[in-house]
């Protein structure tokens, strides 16, 4: 199954200095047909306005993985970590027995951000904080692994999930592959950019939830830059 979801049937909030998205039910937004996919709960699409941010607030058994668009986001937690992510760049939180954090955009323009939640496989735990630079030109016309629960990962930044976080970037005219492993789900959003997924047209920003057992080949319209997440 290809199951497309139209950037203008997501959930939608305007708080002001946050414009958000909801692919999955998320705060006041409830819609009991997507409460998740597999172990992926959240997928927030989120424009952050200037000098604004979300304050400290609290998390546990959670891992939260943000993709930066455009323009950068400062992180700071209650284990001391501090950090600033940019476009094109991830950083990744498993929030473990708990965990506060802040996430402020302090640059001029606007920040766009992906943030995604995926169910860890096990309760508990230290929570942890990494970040690291992607370079778009390591994932021109391929799926690179950016953040993985498997150890085989190793250049990826690890998560506590049976979970992989997967972004490519596509000229038109360029096409990848990927396997979805029976029983597992995957879900795939293109950040920019109008690609097919075994026929399907998705426009940027759409969401495209896909079964298991199944081969998909991603073919870019446009020039165009995808994200997925493989989880059980």
């Amino acid at each position: 199954m290809i199951d497309r979801r139209p950037f203008e049937s997501l959930g939608h909030a305007d708080h002001g200095w946050l414009n958000a998205r909801h692919h999955f039910s998320f705060a006041g937004y409830h819609d009991p047909r997507r409460m998740g996919w597999g172990a992926i709960r959240v997928w927030n699409d989120d424009e952050i306005a200037p000098n604004s941010g979300f304050p400290p607030h609290p998390h546990r058994d959670m891992e939260i993985v943000t993709y930066v668009r455009q323009g950068a986001i400062t992180h700071q937690d209650s284990m001391g970590n501090t950090g600033r992510t940019q476009a094109g760049d991830v950083q990744v939180m498993s929030a473990g027995s708990g965990v506060r954090h802040a996430e402020y955009n302090l640059e001029p323009e606007a920040t766009r951000i992906f943030q995604i939640w995926i169910e860890p496989r096990a309760s508990g735990g230290n929570p942890s904080w990494g970040a690291r630079p992607f370079p778009k030109g390591e994932r021109s016309g391929r799926l690179v692994t950016l953040a993985s629960g498997f150890v085989e990962d190793a250049e990826a930044l690890p998560i506590r999930a049976d979970a992989r976080v997967l972004a490519a970037t596509l000229k038109a005219g360029e096409r990848v592959e990927h396997g979805v492993g029976a029983g597992r789900h995957a879900y795939l959003v293109p950040a920019i950019g109008v690609i097919e997924v075994n026929g399907v047209r998705v426009e940027a920003r759409d969401g495209v939830a896909l079964d298991g057992g199944q081969t998909v080949s991603i073919t870019a319209l446009d020039d165009a830059e995808i994200v997925l997440v493989d989880a059980q």
